[in-house]
């Protein structure tokens, strides 16, 4: 059972590592290894990720206002926000079918080290991969649904601990022509249905009866929450500035010792 602090340690680790390339999941398996917190606490995931499904839904709060105006309305405003909306639900198709189809695969990964720290260091290449695109310019209204279900299949294969989904995401958008800032707010409003289809089959799965102490779960959550929103503002900064394969190096360095961890019989 998870304390305060535990709870504090952990909502700082997901908000940080949620939204920087830096994967929250891989980094929340070597977090619960290092406390000697060996099963999942499905309830405390829940809490976090309403933490960071918050920060998202601040910071993108005129996007999805658009997403929702788009449904009625036919001005300037709403027709940007009606094809967001429909990339953004081209791009969850792939995604939602490799977590329905591959869920248990990837979550027997949660329990290696030694398979974080692989993935960690492929995140890494994605990330120095960036450093090399040709600067992009395609704008939303030059996206189409073909790149959308692209950078929604790197989303899917993020499912994956190690493997950083806004990391995945940003690559794919830039690597696919995307401008640096519509590549950045692509991944993230596309992560709302990601996060919240995560938290429903973390829902599905706890015990009719579960019960945990509240604390823990709101300070989590407030935690999560906070951090998140500034890891969030910071990423998408270093973004527009072209400085994304900066956490490439970081990556390979946790990938190298989460492997030399596991071969220490950790």
């Amino acid at each position: 059972m998870l304390n305060n602090l535990q709870a504090a340690i952990l909502g700082l680790v997901q908000g940080i590592t949620e939204f920087l390339p830096v994967s929250s999941s891989g980094h929340l398996v070597l977090a619960q290894n290092l406390l000697g917190l060996h099963e999942p606490e499905l309830l405390f995931d829940v809490a976090v990720h309403v933490g960071t499904l918050f920060a998202v839904l601040t910071v993108f709060r005129l996007d999805i206002i658009s997403m929702f105006r788009g449904l009625w309305a036919d001005d300037s405003y709403a027709r940007q926000g009606r094809r967001l909306l429909l990339l953004v639900a081209a791009g969850s198709v792939p995604t939602a079918l490799i977590g329905l189809v591959f869920k248990d695969t990837f979550e027997a990964l949660f329990s290696s080290v030694a398979a974080v720290g692989l993935a960690l260091i492929f995140t890494g290449l994605l990330l120095m991969a960036t450093h090399y695109a040709p600067r992009a310019v395609r704008n939303l209204e030059q996206t189409g649904w073909g790149r959308a279900v692209l950078i929604g299949l790197a989303q899917g294969l993020a499912i994956t601990p190690g493997i950083s989904r806004s990391g995945a995401t940003i690559a794919a958008g830039l690597l696919l022509g995307l401008e640096r800032e519509l590549a950045a707010r692509f991944s993230f409003v596309l992560s709302i249905p990601a996060i919240l289809g995560a938290m429903a089959l973390q829902i599905k799965d706890l015990d009719a009866v579960a019960t945990a102490p509240a604390a823990p779960l709101i300070i989590g959550a407030i935690v999560a929450a906070l951090t998140g929103y500034v890891a969030l503002k910071l990423l998408i900064r270093l973004v527009k500035g072209g400085r994304l394969h900066w956490f490439a190096f970081y990556c390979w360095a946790l990938g190298i010792g989460a492997l030399t961890w596991s071969l220490w019989g950790a």
